[in-house]
């Protein structure tokens, strides 16, 4: 939802009614992943992408009806090949799509979402898409970890079950449909709850203000990261050389990273490279990163020649070998990249791969599913 909430917002404050289709649940290939949602506007403007373009007709369609009648609807898309091509499906997937009507008064709370989004504090957004009960389909509560659930989906068991589980999606950062027995019983069945996990952007950290680093950081706000350039150089630490990041720091690299693990602002969607291929910042700044609990990804710039000098001197200062097994470097996938800009999409790919388990070959080459 995030991508189309302003244009949901402007909707929903001017108080009309927006059909609002969202992908609850990908099967093998499917093109998008839970929590892409598509709006169908009062003036029949269709926001947003539920498939890539696959069943964006039928959902349109559903919508539309969905908004004249008021009852929310749970579909699943390619269950079957007939079906898969009558709707455009053709990749193979499954995606199950929750259709639902929103306004001021079948979502009060969406200003309040929005409130948090915006003020960069998680807030999950846990909905009932199925139950035996048709009167529990379409609650909604709020989730946040510091606060009690804005309502009640039915039950004080199914309420509390659904909050413990919700905030570790939150924690996680990742949206998904949980299952209960219909009064929120774990081991049940019959109720399904889809959880809106909108936690802040993950962070991408940048160590050195140099050229690549400029490429690295434009490439990281493409991908969703809320980016930090840092650099113990004021003269090359400006927010002028870096346009694209969110915030220039001016700071030894090892210092900041070490205050903000202390803060608790470093979590396991935390991704960082070192560009600055110099001893004096390296080695310390990747002492500290290293020996990190949770981070997604640690990458080093260098030839390889200062790949194996750096690895001597961590040695040295006492960084074990399973810690250096973290350790990308050289930095990247090897695409034959030259130019920072192409340097940078050769990082973002290794992260990429790294978070979804790709193998980083030519699709061509592999055989399986796209998707995992």
């Amino acid at each position: 939802m995030r991508e189309v909430l302003p244009e949901l917002m402007s909707w929903w404050e001017a108080g009309e009614e927006v059909g609002v289709g969202t992908v609850v649940a990908t099967f093998r290939s499917a093109p998008r992943p839970p929590g892409a949602s598509m709006l169908v506007g009062p003036d029949g403007t269709a926001v947003g992408s539920v498939s890539g373009g696959c069943v964006e007709g039928a959902v349109y369609d559903l919508a539309q009806s969905v908004v004249e009648s008021g009852e929310p609807v749970l579909e699943r898309y390619g269950v079957s090949d007939d079906d898969a091509f009558a709707v455009g499906l053709t990749c193979g997937g499954i995606l199950d799509v929750y259709v639902e009507k929103v306004s001021r008064t079948t979502f009060p709370e969406l200003a309040e979402v929005r409130d948090h989004l915006e003020a960069g504090r998680p807030v999950a957004v846990a909905t009932v898409i199925d139950h035996p009960d048709a009167a529990w389909v379409g609650r909604r509560v709020l989730i946040r970890p510091d606060a009690e659930a804005s309502a009640s989906l039915g039950s004080a068991r199914a309420d509390d079950a659904v909050r413990d589980d919700a905030l570790g999606l939150l924690a996680a950062g990742n949206s998904g449909v949980l299952t209960y027995g219909p009064d929120g019983e774990r081991r049940g069945e019959g109720m399904r709850v889809f959880v809106w996990a909108f936690a802040p952007k993950p962070r991408m950290l940048v160590f050195g203000a140099i050229d690549f680093a400029a490429a690295v950081a434009r490439v990281g706000a493409f991908l969703g990261y809320h980016v930090t350039v840092c650099d113990a150089r004021p003269v090359f630490a400006t927010a002028t050389r870096f346009p694209e990041a969110d915030e220039v720091v001016v700071d030894w690299p090892h210092r900041y990273l070490r205050a903000e693990q202390q803060a608790g602002r470093i979590d396991g969607r935390t991704v960082i490279t070192v560009l600055t291929h110099d001893p004096k910042f390296d080695v310390p700044l990747l002492e500290v990163a290293l020996r990190l609990p949770e981070v997604a990804y640690v990458g080093a710039m260098g030839s390889r020649r200062t790949h194996d000098d750096r690895l001597e001197r961590l040695r040295d200062a006492g960084v074990t070998e399973a810690e250096l097994d973290r350790l990308h470097s050289p930095i990247g996938l090897d695409l034959g990249a030259r130019t920072p800009e192409e340097t940078a999409v050769s990082i973002a790919a290794e992260i990429i791969a790294g978070r979804w388990g790709g193998s980083g070959e030519p699709l061509a080459r592999t055989e399986g599913r796209i998707h995992r």
